[in-house]
């Protein structure tokens, strides 16, 4: 099973690693990551393995969004099959 991990705020140092380490807090492995800088918002979307999860998923989701409110960030974590479904034409 896969995550879509998306990030979005003010850049500032460290965001990458936060995140990053966040997931391998959660055992969340990280298979691709996609990122920008626009002047000074940042924006990331990530694909993270959830195999191996050592919390449930619901909370993986509360503890990135928590992560992000304490950044000043918008993180948002979407099942693969859900985002799927909303991009499926």
């Amino acid at each position: 099973m896969k995550a879509v991990i998306t990030v979005t705020g003010k850049d500032s140092v460290g965001i990458i690693a936060k995140v990053a380490s966040a997931c391998a807090a959660y055992d969340a492995n990280i298979l691709d990551i996609s990122q920008s800088v626009m002047k000074e918002y940042f924006a990331m979307i990530m694909l993270a393995d959830i195999d191996r999860l050592n919390v449930d998923f619901t909370e993986f989701v509360d503890k990135l969004a928590a992560l992000g409110r304490e950044q000043g960030l918008d993180i948002h974590t979407m099942h693969e099959d859900i985002f799927q479904a909303m991009h499926h034409v």
